[in-house]
């Protein structure tokens, strides 16, 4: 067995595989009528159809229901919208005329059909679907540089994948920082929960709202003379607005409306929160009511309840909320860590309504309790119900080759990325990973930043140590992450005494846990801590690890490994690129706007 010890900058990750042949076969399909047998019900939602419930490893059995589900996305541009808060934003790409783009609902087990069209003048477009695994899938995962090509203004491409979990997500484009535009919407995929609720109230995206073009903000980023802290180039501008489902009031004058979501008094609801942010993250809290956790990203939990409750960029949290109150009307709150390094908004109160049926249409007056400090931290301590146990040797007991990887910022550019093999990540859109692979390369070009995972490894395990203050929504492509461990997040990161907490074996092994940790698809890395996670080599593709921060990613926060890499084109066709690709590549003389960035 052997560790990737990665050497650091401003930031360190460690890789550590651990060789342990083995040879996992796909998810086990069941055929099942559609909801055949269910015995889903207000009482036991914790039963799904016959087979199925929430105890059911969704990574081993998978039901399978026949049916297809087809969407159909049009990406478009307007300038000078008019938003939902009345104000005018610079330049806005909406998914079929809209912000948020149309929910894409099915049930688990069924198949997703979404196809794309991309109505833009001149910029290129993909789809992601955050959190979708796509086993022997990784052709649809929507990247562009990595699994495709974009898909060309004029062009329209078709992504299929199988609904082998469950829960609550959204899809944007991995365009550059092209989803801070609006192109952005909600995933639902009906499945068992580990409460009885009565009603589901659907999806409830919280997002940032920028009045700027997105290219514009990203100048500003990259621009060093906008600090983010006295001696630190760099400078994300706050959020002009935070939308609640789409919509908010104007909060610097007339114009706008308050997103309300209606209970039913005496009613348990379901309500699935979700942060499609660009770059805030924040703290929700309901006046006068708790939520009961039931899902993070598409894991199930047992049954978790707070007052509060802190979504970073990409996270979901499915919550369960009685109306056990007085009818009328409540705050939904968003309030932001004191220290101000994981986001601020021109908003000063950003806030929804939560009213019951039959209250008065009037404002809450109550703007209740300012919940504690986040220091932008995750919640600990949700249980997943179906649980991992993480080989604990595996990760001590290995030796360790070093490979170099940097999170550093250019003096010169205010820049922050992850470095391998010291270059900064910078995929090409006219050839992407999958297509190299297709071609039987096995040697990439250095700014593609690619890791390969030996082939005959169980687990990797990778610790992220950040030097720097800034916390980071990190997110993995393919595959659910154990939490193994993380630092604590110092009270104010932007004092003069704070500084880089580093991970110590003999001091921290003790509070590492590889018994049922948390499990998701993105989390927290602390500012000046460290983050380790984990998770099974078993998903056969070109994969990335990224801050879910659309500047950093942009910039290069991004690491793309391989996944058992002989064995992708044996599970995908490869051959399904070209169409896209040949059409991308006839597009590009004529694009005015050649990449910027990263391009992720």
């Amino acid at each position: 067995m052997r560790f990737f010890t990665l050497a650091a900058g401003l930031a360190q990750a460690s890789l550590f595989s651990s060789l342990v042949a083995t040879s996992p076969s796909p998810n086990p399909i069941h055929q099942i009528s559609p909801r055949a047998e269910s015995c889903n019900s207000a009482s036991n939602r914790a039963c799904w159809t016959k087979g199925f419930d929430v105890n059911t490893d969704w990574e081993a059995n998978t039901p399978s229901t026949g049916v297809t589900r087809t969407y159909k996305l049009t990406i478009t541009e307007e300038d000078n919208y008019v938003c939902a808060d009345g104000q005018i934003k610079e330049k806005a790409m909406l998914v079929n005329g809209k912000f948020p783009g149309p929910v894409i609902t099915a049930d688990w087990g069924d198949r997703v059909s979404v196809t794309v069209i991309n109505s833009l003048r001149a910029n290129g477009t993909s789809i992601h679907f955050h959190g979708i695994r796509h086993r022997n899938n990784n052709i649809n995962d929507g990247v562009s540089g990595v699994t495709e090509c974009p898909i060309p203004p004029g062009g329209r491409k078709t992504y299929t994948f199988l609904a082998t979990q469950y829960g609550t997500s959204w899809y944007h484009s991995h365009y550059s920082s092209q989803y801070a535009n609006g192109v952005t919407g909600s995933i639902v995929i009906n499945g068992p929960a580990s409460l009885p609720y009565d009603i589901d109230l659907g999806a409830f995206p919280i997002s940032d709202w920028y009045y700027g073009a997105a290219d514009n903000i990203y100048a500003r980023v990259n621009d060093p003379t906008n600090p983010f802290i006295p001696g630190s180039p760099g400078s994300p501008p706050p959020s002009d607005n935070i939308f609640f489902n789409g919509t908010n009031i104007n909060p610097s004058g007339p114009g706008g409306s308050y997103a309300k979501v209606v209970l039913t008094p005496g009613k348990r609801h379901l309500l699935r929160l979700i942060n499609p942010s660009v770059d805030n993250t924040f703290t929700v809290s309901i006046v006068g009511h708790s939520m009961t956790i039931v899902a993070n990203d598409f894991v199930p939990i047992n049954a978790y309840t707070t007052r509060s409750l802190y979504l970073g960029v990409g996270e979901r949290y499915d919550v369960t909320i009685d109306a056990s109150q007085p009818v009328a009307n409540y705050w939904i709150n968003v309030t932001f860590a004191a220290s101000g390094v994981c986001g601020t908004s021109k908003n000063p109160h950003p806030a929804a309504i939560l009213g019951y049926a039959g209250a008065d249409d009037k404002d809450p007056k109550d703007r209740g309790v300012v919940p504690p400090d986040s220091l932008c931290a995750d919640q600990l301590g949700l249980q997943p119900i179906v649980g991992r146990q993480v080989p604990r040797d595996q990760f001590t007991a290995a030796p360790s080759q070093s490979l170099s990887v940097k999170l550093e910022v250019d003096s010169s550019v205010s820049k922050v990325f992850w470095k391998v093999n010291e270059s900064a990540i910078d995929v090409s859109w006219e050839q992407p990973t999958l297509e190299l692979i297709a071609q039987g390369n096995n040697s990439f070009p250095t700014p593609e930043s690619i890791i390969t995972i030996p082939d005959d490894s169980e687990w990797s395990f990778w610790l992220i140590q950040n030097l720097s203050p800034i916390p980071h929504p990190m997110h993995l492509h393919g595959h659910d992450f154990v939490i193994i461990g993380r630092s604590s997040s110092p009270a104010n990161p932007l004092s003069p005494s704070a500084g880089p907490v580093t991970f110590n074996l003999e001091t921290d092994g003790g509070s590492l846990n590889f018994d049922n940790p948390p499990r998701r698809d993105a989390a927290m890395l602390p500012s000046f801590g460290w983050l380790l996670v984990a998770f099974k080599n078993d998903n056969p593709g070109a994969w990335l690890f990224h801050c879910h921060v659309a500047w950093h990613v942009s910039q290069g926060l991004s690491v793309l490994f391989l996944e058992k890499k002989d064995k992708i084109p044996k599970v995908m066709d490869l051959g399904d690129l070209e169409p896209n690709c040949k059409a991308w590549r006839e597009y590009l003389p004529s694009n005015p706007f050649p990449k910027p960035d990263s391009g992720l």
